[in-house]
């Protein structure tokens, strides 16, 4: 595809927003794409041929649509199933685990489940070979491919690092969503989630309330806006029902982790609500609403316990419902605004993991284990708060403890702070959450650790709570704006 001859206005507004230069306004008025009749477009790596030429648009994101009903016969780089994927190249686990004919590379999945499984590569944990897209691939209007690049080996993560496990990796390179609609979208249209079945709502970015966005002062050490922007340039796939959904995080789209997902959308938030101008923050806000649109698809087809949703489950579950609030506040959708409303079943770790009661400590507020909701975890690294350390249940005494420290409270103070600077509270609707984050970042623990320490001499070093360890400007706009809101941080959580 040339893309030197695309001039239609949904092309120049996405490659502005994606790559800098000119940035085009947007209206609330602004017409419907322009579409350009090709055989095949491309996208992060990913290019789908169709058995004819067809028209096609662009989101106001960069993400490419294809006016259908429409026919993908040829991709590049090709699916690979069964034996063209050879013993050389198939890891320890997934000989293990997957059947020869059964291996999948650069797989796709058309409308993709909020289960457990996924079909993007049979080297990720709950490979199921039956829900690959093969070709040729019909694509009728409401329809979403997702495509991944699989890599020949894992590679870390190329967008926020895990700082703490070089470990945590990938074996997809990219994610490229490609999505069907009966008619042309508005030039501004954002991509509707890859979970949405129906394409029935398109939000436009000239309906975003600029004016709900706060303007405070940036404390030193802001992350340069490029590099927020960068995070949320591309598709975040995010529909996995799973501690394995990390694997399926394509390494050149979105941070592996849920304590990076959590620490980037914390970031991203805290930029939008500093008093910097508004060409600045354009990219991150797209690229932020873009992501809540995402989640909100998935969070719509929850059901709790068995698919969709993002549970507590020690670092896991984090990050994934403050892009839905943004969305909501800035977008002004009521059904966004009302999470347990429309998306009863939705499990989001950072509620989860916090709830209104006594601590040993003498909060009034407490973390409620790495596994709180999970089957037999309940036993064993469930609810352990209301207990002396003496006392704490199960073989792994002291996990739940090492996970409230090192993988949930941190990424959870740019979060807190963020809604309340948006005023958004009751769109969130947990108060236990903002309650707890101020116990993280006001308790003084000396004691604690001490009596820790008695009973469990093996527990490790650096375990001090307050503060997000890896985000030393996250703590700056802490210390510079939440004395200023209520209630008292000092004295919330007791």
């Amino acid at each position: 595809m040339n893309m030197k001859a695309m001039t239609w206005a949904a092309v120049a507004l996405g490659y502005a927003l994606l790559v800098g230069g000119c940035r085009p306004e947007v209206s609330a008025a602004a017409p419907a794409t322009a579409l350009q009749k090709v055989r095949s477009v491309s996208q992060y790596g990913v290019t789908w041929t169709f058995d004819r030429d067809v028209e096609v648009g662009r989101f106001v994101t960069g993400d490419f649509y294809v006016v259908g009903p429409v026919t993908i016969t040829a991709m590049d780089p090709a699916p690979r199933f069964g034996t063209a994927v050879g013993d050389a190249e198939a890891t320890d686990a997934e000989k293990k685990r997957v059947k020869p004919a059964d291996r999948v590379r650069n797989g796709s999945m058309l409308n993709p489940p909020t289960t457990t499984n996924v079909a993007y590569d049979s080297r990720i944990q709950g490979h199921d070979a039956s829900l690959a897209a093969r070709l040729p691939i019909a694509m009728k209007p409401g329809d979403s491919l997702v495509s991944a690049v699989s890599l020949a080996t894992l590679q870390q993560n190329q967008v926020l690092a895990n700082p703490s496990r070089s470990t945590e990796t990938s074996p997809l390179k990219a994610h490229a969503v490609l999505t069907c609609l009966a008619t042309a979208a508005p030039a501004d249209a954002f991509r509707p989630s890859y979970c949405d079945r129906e394409k029935k709502t398109l939000h436009r970015a000239g309906d975003i309330r600029w004016d709900v966005l706060p303007r405070v002062e940036a404390a030193p050490g802001m992350p340069p806006v490029a590099t927020v922007e960068r995070m949320f340039a591309r598709p975040w796939i995010d529909h996995v029902y799973a501690w394995h959904s990390r694997e399926t995080h394509a390494s050149e789209n979105m941070p592996g982790y849920g304590r990076e997902i959590g620490r980037a959308v914390s970031m991203a938030a805290l930029v939008l609500c500093c008093d910097l101008p508004r060409e600045q923050k354009e990219r991150i806000a797209l690229g932020l609403i873009q992501v809540g649109i995402d989640n909100w698809g998935v969070a719509t087809r929850s059901k709790r316990g068995e698919a969709g949703g993002w549970p507590a489950a020690g670092g896991f579950g984090n990050g994934r419902k403050l892009p839905i609030v943004f969305a909501g506040m800035l977008l002004g959708d009521r059904r966004m605004q009302q999470i347990r409303r429309h998306a009863a079943e939705a499990s989001f770790g950072e509620d989860e993991h916090a709830e209104f009661g006594p601590s040993w400590t003498g909060a009034k507020v407490r973390f409620t284990g790495q596994y709180p909701l999970i089957g037999d975890r309940q036993i064993d690294r469930g609810p352990y708060e209301h207990l002396a350390p003496a006392e704490w249940p199960g073989d792994n005494k002291t996990m739940s403890e090492g996970y409230r420290r090192c993988c949930t409270s941190i990424c959870w103070v740019g979060q807190s702070l963020a809604v309340k600077l948006l005023g958004a509270e009751k769109v969130w609707d947990h108060d236990a959450f903002f309650a707890y984050v101020d116990r993280w970042m006001h308790e003084d623990d000396a004691a604690a650790v001490a009596e820790i320490r008695r009973v469990y001499p093996k527990f490790g070093d650096g375990i001090r709570q307050g503060g997000t360890m890896f985000d030393p400007w996250i703590d700056a706009m802490w210390a510079r704006h939440r004395p200023a809101l209520s209630p008292d941080p000092r004295t919330s959580w007791k």
